[in-house]
């Protein structure tokens, strides 16, 4: 959790300080992370790219790589906290794609969690005030498409090793990204544009591999929760760095966001533990 929320300060200082383009960012920072992650491509091997489902494979890295622009490009626009709030709307996102795509079964209380969830987006967002813009949606924008990856990524999982997944959108994630930094106009980056990449990329690769050990460690249902931490954690960082800070009624809807992610992270531990 810290080291994702120092890697939005990093991504936030070079979109906002340094206008270093969004589209540049994502693919240098995911290049380095690559570079830094060949060691475990190589451990896997090719072999492990063998699949019967490469259209499926290929959909969910496109998906997982437009939601990466679109965060960046967000973070270039809206203050950390508001983001980071933003973006934990993807479990309602799931939740209504689960029921539309995969035909799974969505309660009441799913129902309940994903309105309050999107009651606090709204509050967040404030459409109706004068002071909105539509870059205000881009992270809304990214917790859509990254829950469609995390759908096609759970249909997957049915099918396919995890090995073969992790390789897939190892391989695939940065040459898509050099697509559409192309399309906008490549930057390469020099001085401290350059350092705080690396850095970014070095962060990203170190919090994926600690949430790889720490699901290797505990149950899903204890690890969850950490994910929460984002939110104050980016707070604390955006008032930190950036002199951000939530006005009072925008905290209702942020903490409606966590109060109903929360809420089925729990509900879901406990159909876990029934099942089980």
């Amino acid at each position: 959790g810290i080291a994702f929320a120092v890697l939005n300060v990093v991504t936030q200082w070079l979109a906002m300080t340094l206008a270093f383009p969004p589209a540049s960012t994502a693919f240098w920072q995911y290049g380095f992370a690559l570079i830094l992650s060949l060691p475990l491509l190589f451990r896997l091997g090719l072999r492990a790219m063998q699949t019967a489902y490469p259209v499926r494979h290929i959909l969910r890295v496109l998906l997982a790589a437009f939601g990466v622009q679109a965060w960046v490009t967000g973070l270039a626009t809206v203050p950390i906290w508001q983001a980071i709030a933003l973006v934990m709307t993807s479990p309602f996102f799931i939740i209504i794609g689960a029921r539309l795509f995969l035909g799974e079964t969505i309660g009441r209380d799913r129902w309940l969690a994903t309105l309050a969830g999107f009651t606090g987006a709204m509050i967040i967002l404030q459409p109706w005030s004068d002071t909105f813009t539509l870059a205000a949606l881009l992270p809304v924008l990214s917790a859509l498409l990254w829950g469609g990856s995390s759908l096609i990524m759970k249909n997957l999982t049915q099918y396919e090793a995890p090995e073969t997944v992790t390789v897939w959108l190892l391989v695939l994630l940065t040459p898509i990204n050099a697509s559409l930094a192309a399309a906008s106009g490549f930057a390469v980056p020099e001085g401290l544009a350059l350092w705080l990449l690396l850095a970014a990329g070095l962060l990203t690769a170190i919090g994926q591999y600690l949430l790889t050990l720490a699901y290797n460690a505990a149950d899903a249902a204890y690890v969850q929760p950490f994910d929460d931490l984002k939110l104050p954690l980016n707070v604390f960082a955006g008032w930190l760095v950036f002199g951000y800070a939530p006005s009072g009624y925008l905290w209702i809807g942020a903490l409606l966001i966590l109060g109903a992610s929360l809420f089925l992270m729990l509900r879901e531990a406990r159909r876990e533990t029934r099942i089980g």
